[in-house]
């Protein structure tokens, strides 16, 4: 039985009468009476009474009306919800992301997501970028922020990457140090010898590992954890550290961020990753384009990244910045 029949049962029953319900729906006389015949056909009973004007329902009439006016409306919702869905208008959004992100694009991104979709149900998952992948591996996460170094691509065949910005590092000083002078492009040789502050004895295990690799081994005096500590004591002039493009408007007051020769230190790929071989939801399209514009804005260069950041935003929160102990794959 097709829900046609069913549309125009419940017009005949509505007008009551198969000529007005076959002038409204465009169709012959005798199109709707052999629907309607068919109809009774199917189940085994008359659905209404013919008279000299029109038709009556019978009681079998009244109960299918019933029931058929209720798949109807259900199928009336269920197209107009595929395609609010379609149109990204109602569904819901669930994002991961690595520290950096969670500390300054990503809620920027969803705040101007939320403000243009307010039919979409947004929530974030919080962890570990392995913890993220496998989330939205096993289907708790919608898409998930990562991020990888030019040696050293990120390569998954288990998910589709969508990118998003190349994002440069930035040498954390001192407002007192000799080299902080806004705008200065700093060569590593110019920081050998300086005390370094990092998220784990390893160069490897830290931001600096592409930098390692080609040869740079800093000295790393303090290894910290948390990105708040970090500034706290390269404002206490205590050691210099690296600052992902995407933190450097969090930075705090007393800390100059000074932009490094990329031949030397590479940005890194930061891109939006989600499950491969799958459609991608409507809403996730449109929130990639939000986070993607988001993105490029923080790591523009600007006053932010080339001077003292104190004046563009305050100091990240330690709870949201936990590094990664898996290294460099976050924020160490």
């Amino acid at each position: 039985m097709q829900t046609e029949m069913l549309e125009v049962f419940r017009e005949v029953a509505r007008q009551r009468s198969i000529t007005g319900a076959a002038a409204t729906l465009r169709y012959t006389q005798s199109a709707v009476s052999r629907q309607m015949a068919a109809l009774e056909a199917e189940f085994g009973a008359r659905l209404f009474d013919r008279l000299p004007r029109g038709v009556a329902l019978t009681a079998e009439g009244r109960c299918l009306l019933e029931h058929a006016s209720a798949v109807l409306d259900r199928l009336s919702s269920a197209r107009r919800d595929v395609r609010a869905v379609r149109d990204a208008l109602i569904g819901r959004l669930r994002v991961g992301a690595f520290a950096t992100a969670d500390a300054a694009v990503v809620p920027r991104a969803l705040a101007r997501f939320r403000a243009s979709h307010p039919g979409v149900e947004i929530s974030l998952v919080e962890g570990l970028t392995s913890r993220l992948l496998g989330a939205l591996l096993v289907g708790d996460a919608d898409v998930v922020l990562v991020n990888a170094s030019a040696d050293r691509p990120f390569a998954d065949e288990r998910f589709r990457l969508h990118h998003l910005v190349d994002e440069p590092l930035l040498l954390a000083v001192a407002a007192g140090h000799p080299l902080a002078r806004p705008g200065r492009v700093v060569r590593l040789a110019g920081v050998a010898d300086e005390a370094w502050i990092a998220g784990s004895a390893r160069a490897e295990d830290t931001l600096l590992a592409a930098s390692a690799r080609r040869g740079f081994t800093p000295r790393i005096e303090f290894v910290v954890q948390e990105w708040t500590a970090k500034f706290g004591f390269v404002a206490a002039g205590l050691g210099v550290t690296l600052v992902p493009g995407l933190a450097a408007r969090t930075a705090p007051a007393g800390v100059v961020l000074l932009p490094l020769d990329p031949e030397e230190v590479p940005h890194r790929t930061v891109m939006a990753a989600t499950l491969a071989g799958r459609t991608v939801p409507a809403v996730v399209e449109a929130f990639l384009a939000t986070l993607r514009a988001a993105a490029v804005s923080e790591v523009t260069p600007g006053d932010a990244m080339l001077g003292e950041a104190g004046s563009h935003g305050a100091a990240l929160d330690e709870t949201t910045l936990r590094e990664d102990a898996s290294g460099e794959a976050d924020d160490a």
